[in-house]
């Protein structure tokens, strides 16, 4: 696996066009006082949201963990994160799982201020200095690997006046473009009473439904530049584009299913729009050296690298 096509480029663009699993329809994100985020280009084209960038960094999140171990994935294994137990010592929930992060209220608001005294310590609490995001990224490192790829905000004013901030180095999102709706609709039946009041769930209810079809593209951005503006050495920095693109293939290749309505797969080839010369390595490439390369970054984690945490 030779990466060092990277060294010099600014970002790694990568785009997979996806189709429905079966039939041509496919149900989109929605808002709820917004509904569908459909809009439309200066020239006329009907575009669409299928996922937003938020919601694709907890999927390229979840790919990554194994929940039936309480664990990273097999060839993840060893690297940094925070977990959550409950007062009887059973797993709760985590640092790759929870959405804003290491500013899981689960991590930072419980009895237990461990974790949030180390946090203090190693990041500062002065309100009045400038931010050193390189020691954030080194912090983050350590304990929450996770948190360099999709971002962080911890909004805790005794840490840093609450500034100590990331952007995504890797940014994903899913569109569609020429859509048209598939309007449908149905009954929810009631056999017992047909007319009963709907408010308290009897009754018969009918519903419309909207789905839509057109030509779907997932989009994968890695800011390289980012990444190695964090003056991490070669052995974090190779480990870091290594998992974005372990998240990358493992979501394209793996059973993306975001809603009911929404089964896609790739159809044709993974795009690797800029720099024109690299290749992307396969998921067998990645999910083989990443065991090596997490022994060779270890030195930049907590030890042990699994920080735990107890939320009352």
């Amino acid at each position: 696996m030779n990466l060092t096509a990277l060294d010099t480029a600014p970002r790694l663009l990568i785009e997979a066009k996806l189709k429905p699993v079966q039939g041509s329809r496919f149900q989109p994100t929605g808002f709820p006082d917004l509904g569908p985020a459909a809009y439309t280009l200066h020239d006329g084209t009907q575009m669409l949201l299928v996922e937003s960038a938020q919601s694709m960094a907890n999927r390229l999140e979840e790919v990554c963990w194994d929940r039936n171990a309480d664990d990273w994935t097999a060839p993840l294994k060893g690297l940094p994160l925070v977990a959550v137990k409950d007062k009887a010592g059973s797993p709760l929930t985590n640092s790759i799982l929870e959405a804003h992060r290491l500013n899981s209220p689960y991590i930072l608001e419980g009895k237990d201020k461990s974790f949030i005294d180390k946090l203090k310590k190693e990041l500062g609490t002065d309100d009045k200095t400038r931010v050193d995001l390189r020691k954030l990224a080194s912090v983050l490192l350590k304990y929450d690997i996770n948190s360099l790829l999709h971002g962080i905000f911890i909004a805790k004013g005794d840490i840093a006046g609450g500034r100590m901030r990331l952007p995504r180095v890797l940014t994903a999102f899913v569109e569609a473009r020429n859509v048209t709706i598939a309007s449908s609709g149905g009954v929810k039946n009631d056999h017992v009473n047909p007319s009963g009041e709907a408010k308290k769930g009897f009754g018969n209810v009918p519903f419309h439904r909207d789905e839509f079809t057109g030509e779907i593209t997932a989009f994968f951005n890695i800011d390289l530049a980012q990444l190695r503006g964090y003056g991490f050495d070669k052995a974090a920095n190779e480990l870091l584009l290594a998992l974005a693109l372990f998240k990358v293939r493992r979501l394209l290749e793996g059973n993306f299913r975001p809603r009911t309505a929404c089964d896609l797969e790739v159809e044709g080839d993974i795009a690797v729009k800029r720099p024109e010369n690299f290749s992307l390595p396969t998921l067998d490439q990645l999910s083989e050296a990443l065991p090596n390369l997490i022994k060779k970054a270890s030195s930049h984690f907590s030890e042990p690298a699994r920080t735990e945490v107890t939320f009352e």
